[in-house]
């Protein structure tokens, strides 16, 4: 898979592109990821990607040329174009699993007051991460990143994937690990049962117990 970022603040993926687990996918070759400076391909000989807005308002708005230019230049056949906004749909684990399998990405980080309209017309994809204002879209797109490059095969052991938050609209059961009793905290016993059909029952009534206490919504979209 191939992931190309569009951000003006490039060496903020610096320590995410060096650490853990993304960074042994680059060195599998599992993924390639590439940061491009949207300022490279501003024709303004001050390197200028943004301007005031029509109509007035505070704030400075991403202009068109740089962005269709990058868009232009990185995209292939099956490219899939994704910009980050708030207006975007919120961002899900389904989302995740079904952008895993695309050959090609590209991911548009926002800055400023926000982007000129007309650069909707070139994405194929809106995404949000939330419902709140950050400063820009590089830290979205490490999220989006780092939840992708995780589900590609060879990344994660695939054991360690099953039964994952968010997996059939659920959240993970509970682990413990040792000591078997801390600060009077026992492990249930019936992780000591050896009987695996019986923990595996557990642990789905663990899942569904913690989902309808905490996230109500989740059992809704069923």
């Amino acid at each position: 898979m191939k992931i190309d970022i569009l951000t003006l603040f490039p060496e903020m993926y610096e320590g995410f592109l060096s650490e853990s687990i993304i960074k042994r996918a680059i060195e599998k070759q599992i993924v390639e990821i590439k940061i491009h400076n949207i300022r490279d391909y501003s024709k303004d000989p001050h390197k200028k990607v943004d301007d005031y807005g029509f109509g007035g308002g505070a704030g400075m708005i991403l202009m068109c040329q740089p962005i269709f230019d990058a868009v232009e230049s990185l995209k292939e056949e099956d490219t899939k174009v994704i910009l980050l906004t708030p207006q975007g749909d919120l961002y899900k684990q389904t989302i995740a699993s079904n952008l895993s399998k695309e050959k090609h990405i590209i991911l548009i980080c926002g800055h400023y007051e926000g982007f000129d309209e007309r650069i909707r017309s070139i994405v194929d994809m809106e995404i949000s991460i939330g419902d709140y204002v950050l400063t820009g879209g590089e830290l979205p797109s490490m999220v989006i990143t780092d939840s992708i490059v995780r589900l590609l095969k060879g990344t994660i052991d695939e054991a360690s994937l099953q039964s994952e938050s968010f997996d059939n609209n659920l959240f993970d059961y509970p682990q413990y690990t040792k000591p078997r009793n801390f600060r009077d905290m026992k492990v249930p016993e019936i992780l000591f049962s050896g009987h695996h059909e019986k923990i595996r029952k557990w642990r789905l009534m663990k899942q569904q117990e913690k989902t309808k206490e905490r996230r109500p919504d989740l059992l809704k979209e069923e």
